[in-house]
């Protein structure tokens, strides 16, 4: 039995604040009064402030102009300053933070010369390693009983740098041990999104990778919920910035929220829910700005489950199609086709077939932006199958809900609402809770706005 498995009598909350919910000193003050609001909050997790981790990137993509990466350097040095100067006790952590800085001006430097995915994901990591220096001490300074820690220590993962795979029954291992005896007493304040491999390499976990880190650290000591604060109050039935008419949603399914994040609902890492769902752990998510307006919970079973819950947009789609006469009537076709995907590590998202093409996406993992594309050594391998084309500029717009496959009449009211658009790829069936399909970018706004105004007001 774990030392926290007596979580209904000893309630133990996981709480994650991203880059927004401590961008400045203000933001920091904010978070971590809602930590210490809660007694039951004993993990906080943070991202980098907002900003650093592009700045990091940039600098690890090597910037050869010294004065151009000086400046670079020089914002970095500003904005953990500025918090700095702010604190009662600025000389407790100074040394931490100058320290950490000379490491990435020493960092940048040998990525100017050469870059590579092992440095890039050392840089990187510097912006939660420099945040949780600052945000502990606001703790102390708050009188409170907090601890930095550094979560590489449990984090173990694979050595896929940029987009590292954590190692979920090592990760439980090392937080009972570690993790555990700590929080009896203390508040632990440690780094979302970076990990280790079994070399001591630091890691990343991908771009977004700090809400997966909290959903396996959560798992990992038995936390009752996992909160995920930032500057939106919870999710919403679409992005407000496209549809001002959308609207909150109080409570929504693991299975929804899964098929939201995946499909490109920012405010939730596409991986957070699996080791929540594993765990059953509910998990809340507000805004860091605005507590009391509530948020959203994410639980196993809901009250209400309707037929359209939500819209979800992505953009920077790659679409393949393959297209052979030798599929016809054939087998092993799509075998072959998959053989050359796994030897490259492409991983694919949605799939439609006909007789003799089928129609693929390309899933993003890495830390990089932009739409993903196929290596070269796989186009050559798969243009000995068949004919290769690949289509950019294309957006993912997904309907979420309930047994939709299940309800006469719904697609009716889906695509009837579509007349004016051009449908690239559909997706439908495969899942109760989705209805995936691909657009043209310029019109995918347009869609989700039409969508949203005839299915969810």
């Amino acid at each position: 039995m774990s030392m926290l498995s007596t979580a209904t009598t000893n309630p133990v909350i996981v709480a994650k604040f991203g880059g927004t919910s401590v961008a400045d000193y203000a933001a920091m003050c904010r978070s971590a009064n809602i930590v210490i609001t809660n007694p039951h909050t004993k993990i906080v997790l943070i991202s980098a402030c907002s900003g650093v981790t592009n700045v990091l990137v940039a600098l690890a993509n090597g910037i050869s102009d010294t004065t151009l990466r000086q400046q670079h350097l020089q914002q970095l040095t500003e904005t953990h300053q500025q918090i700095l100067d702010q604190l009662q006790s600025p000389h407790t952590v100074s040394d931490a933070i100058y320290t950490l800085l000379d490491d990435i001006a020493s960092a940048s430097a040998q990525a100017a010369i050469a870059s590579s995915p092992q440095l890039t994901d050392k840089l990187v990591s510097h912006g939660e390693l420099l945040s949780t220096h600052l945000f502990n001490q606001i703790l102390v300074e708050m009188n409170a009983a907090a601890i930095r820690f550094d979560i590489r220590d449990v984090m173990r993962t694979d050595t896929q740098f940029g987009k590292a795979l954590p190692q979920p029954e090592l990760i439980r291992q090392l937080a009972q041990q570690h993790l555990v005896p700590l929080v009896a007493t203390q508040i632990v304040v440690s780094q979302g999104f970076i990990g280790r491999d079994e070399l001591g390499n630091t890691t990343t976990l991908g771009r977004g990778g700090s809400d997966y880190s909290a959903a396996l650290i959560a798992e990992a000591v038995d936390a009752t919920t996992l909160e995920i604060w930032t500057d939106v109050p919870g999710m919403y039935t679409t992005d407000p910035r496209i549809t001002p008419a959308a609207k909150p949603i109080k409570e929504i399914s693991f299975s929804e929220a899964s098929e939201m994040a995946n499909f490109g609902a920012k405010i939730l890492h596409p991986s957070t829910l699996v080791p929540a769902i594993r765990h059953q752990i509910p998990v809340f998510i507000g805004s860091s700005t605005a507590p009391q307006q509530g948020g959203t919970w994410i639980r196993k079973t809901v009250n209400q489950a309707p037929l359209f819950r939500a819209l979800a947009l992505r953009g920077n789609q790659t679409m393949v199609t393959l297209t052979s006469l030798n599929m016809f009537q054939a087998y092993g076709f799509l075998a072959a086709v998959f053989r050359i995907l796994a030897e490259h590590k492409i991983s694919v998202d949605l799939i439609t077939t006909s007789e003799v093409s089928v129609s693929l996406t390309l899933d993003q993992t890495d830390t990089g932006g932009g739409a993903p594309t196929l290596p070269l050594a796989a186009i050559e391998q798969l243009n000995q199958l068949c004919r290769v084309d690949i289509e950019q500029g294309l957006s993912l717009v997904a309907l979420i809900g309930n047994h939709m496959s299940d309800s006469k009449g719904s697609a009716k009211h889906i695509f009837g609402a579509l007349d004016a658009y051009n449908l690239r790829l559909i997706c439908y069936g495969a899942s109760p809770h989705n209805l995936c399909f691909l657009v043209n970018e310029a019109d995918a706004k347009s869609v989700i706005t039409t969508l949203h105004q005839q299915l969810l007001e």
